[in-house]
């Protein structure tokens, strides 16, 4: 699936496949946290919408771009798809249906309890360190949008509305946020 880097975020062990955060398909990537055995994160839709609010308005507040707004609607469109990521396990982007607007998507996986939802949506915004804002798909330092999709989608200025789920099956949990309208939109920058 992609490039592996070995990433340390605690003591966990964990692994941990993101996918570029985009309306659009594309390559994945692997980050494992390798140390001890992985301690149970506290899960609640309250402390979801939380943290996930936050770890959002937090990156875009860093570059000056209004926050994002939680949309229940969204949120139950993340939760159906995640349900259906921790059935089957078939890790990818959704279709997007042609009958309404696109929705953009950062999808993440891990060992299941392993990461809180504030460190699920941290390694997202870790892409900043090889932004640049140019024009999709030329942003990113290392020549691979991939590496920046997740990030772009977060702070992509007229994305005004997000909502996340997170499900689970015996081994992984699958979150899924979506976006509106959706980042990531070829020959545009960020911001």
């Amino acid at each position: 699936m992609g490039t592996r880097a070995l990433g340390q975020f605690g003591s966990m062990i964990a692994i941990a496949t993101l996918l570029i955060g985009c309306a659009t398909q594309g390559p994945a990537r692997v980050v494992e946290r390798v140390a001890g055995p992985p301690a149970a994160q506290p899960r609640s839709a309250t402390l979801l919408r939380a943290d996930m609010l936050a770890g959002h308005n937090r990156a875009r507040a860093a570059i000056g771009v209004p926050p994002l707004a939680w949309d229940d609607s969204l949120s139950a469109d993340a939760d159906a798809y995640a349900q259906i990521l921790a059935r089957t396990g078939d890790f990818r982007h959704a279709d997007q249906p042609r009958d309404r607007p696109r929705q953009g998507e950062n999808l993440f996986t891990g060992t299941r309890g392993a990461y809180s939802y504030a460190e699920m949506v941290d390694l997202w915004v870790a892409e900043k360190k090889d932004f640049i804002n140019r024009p999709t798909p030329n942003f990113s330092l290392t020549g691979k949008w991939g590496d920046v999709g997740h990030y772009a989608q977060i702070i992509w200025r007229s994305t005004t509305a997000v909502g996340c789920a997170l499900a689970s099956n015996a081994r992984d949990d699958y979150l899924v946020c979506r976006y509106s309208p959706a980042g990531n939109v070829w020959a545009q920058p960020a911001y």
